[in-house]
């Protein structure tokens, strides 16, 4: 710990700066509680779209015939020319300070082709892969907002940490040091007071 000048106006400036400490902490402490409850909530969150991605994954299983016929298919005939992403639309929120990505909507381009060209399973094979595709993009989102409230939570916690176990004990103990001198060098005054009163009194008999 740094040492700190004994004296009155120092004294004032550790208080000041306690109070401002304790003032500051419970903000701080907040903070860190409203980003650990949204962590939360994302993270169930992303636990439940992670599971229901597997489950349309997985879904695509009994149609693993259907789209074997897709590499029969002219290269610029194939299915995933047929779902093509065009543009991702993110609104902005601010949680607990932290400005994060919000996902609203995954479009396409609308490709027009020739249903005879293509067997009667397409149609619906472009519906799932798009499904698949939007909560891909969804998921996405929530790792980067998870990502960019992670970092504001080990900051705010450092903060917190420093608060409670450094910046607010050191103060404290800055004043008691400096009070302990002070009130040393107020009883030392008094001492020296009375001696030389004492000293007049003889001198003058």
């Amino acid at each position: 710990m740094a040492s700190v000048k004994l004296t009155k106006n120092e004294l004032k400036v550790q208080k000041d700066k306690l109070k401002r400490f304790e003032r500051y902490l419970p903000t701080l402490e907040l903070k860190k509680q409203q980003l650990q409850t949204v962590m939360m909530k994302i993270t169930v969150e992303l636990e439940e779209k992670e599971k229901e991605l597997s489950n349309m994954v997985d879904g695509l299983d009994s149609w693993v015939a259907v789209f074997a016929e897709n590499k029969i298919f002219e290269e610029d005939k194939k299915l995933q020319n047929l779902v093509n992403p065009q543009n991702v639309v993110c609104t902005e929120d601010n949680i607990a300070g932290v400005t994060v990505p919000v996902f609203k909507e995954l479009s396409f381009e609308e490709i027009d082709y020739d249903i005879s060209e293509y067997p009667l399973w397409v149609d619906e094979a472009i519906f799932r892969l798009r499904d698949i595709a939007k909560l891909n993009m969804l998921l996405r989102t929530l790792r980067v907002q998870n990502e960019l409230l992670g970092k504001e939570l080990r900051f705010t916690s450092q903060r917190v940490n420093l608060f409670e176990k450094v910046k607010i004990p050191e103060a404290k103990e800055n004043i008691r040091q400096i009070g302990i001198y002070i009130g040393d060098q107020q009883t030392s005054a008094v001492v020296r007071g009375k001696i030389a009163k004492r000293k007049r009194q003889e001198a003058s008999v």
